[in-house]
């Protein structure tokens, strides 16, 4: 299993939010690329960044910190917030993304998401699945899409999708543990994905129970952040 270290942007720095609350926000890097060389000083390979700024627009807002990230580490990033245009997803592409994550847009214009699978490849675009009590949001958490969570991955993989982000949006940031039986019920209903775990994640427990359920990630912000997981306890993974 894949571990994902995350880092979430809203004015150039990174910050936490608790449950997707704009208003409950926490910055605990002025310099995102401070964050990304501990993690990457730590033997991780991968990073998950997020426009929270872009989430809240219409557009990508903080793509010179993407830029910046990935021109000056090794990570495979993963970029996600504000992407809702063929425009923005080029912008991510040529700022050095590895893979870009759309939500929002699956959610309001699944063809449009369908297009970027054929014209990126499911390699490369991963639908994003932010839900609060089963039910899809959109535009940073903000609003509700009116989706059953599961249908609605379930739709977009049986046309394609591959690579899937679930975050249970209600745990984000409590540190009180993933939605196990959320990700049970996935892949019991589409074993081909590649689930990738976020919100709630606190313990070294919580990511071998959802290793050996059959995850193929798991991103981690503010455990890192507030040390109830260490980096060098992240070797094993």
């Amino acid at each position: 299993m894949r571990i994902i270290p995350a880092i979430d942007i809203i004015d150039g720095k990174c910050v936490r939010l608790t449950q997707g609350d704009y208003k409950r926000k926490k910055i605990y890097n002025e310099d995102p690329l401070d964050a990304a060389r501990l993690f990457e000083d730590a033997g991780l390979k991968y990073l998950h960044v997020v426009d929270l700024d872009g989430a809240k627009s219409n557009h990508i807002v903080n793509w010179p910190v993407l830029e910046r990230l990935a021109a000056r580490s090794s990570l495979r990033i993963d970029f996600g917030g504000g992407v809702k245009s063929e425009k923005d997803v080029r912008i991510a592409f040529e700022c050095g993304a590895c893979q870009v994550t759309a939500g929002s847009v699956a959610a309001r214009n699944p063809q449009l998401f369908l297009e970027w699978l054929q014209r990126y490849s499911a390699e490369k675009i991963i639908l994003g699945a932010d839900a609060r009590q089963g039910r899809i949001m959109t535009d940073g958490w903000r609003e509700s899409a009116g989706l059953d969570v599961e249908s609605f991955i379930d739709s977009l993989a049986g046309r394609g999708a591959r690579y899937v982000i679930c975050t249970d949006v209600g745990r984000d940031g409590m540190l009180e543990g993933p939605a196990f039986d959320l990700y049970k019920r996935i892949l019991q209903n589409s074993p081909q994905l590649k689930l990738i775990a976020s919100g709630g994640i606190s313990t070294l427990g919580e990511l071998r129970r959802l290793r050996d359920m059959g995850l193929e990630g798991a991103i981690i912000g503010k455990a890192l952040y507030e040390n109830r997981i260490r980096l060098d306890e992240l070797r094993e993974f």
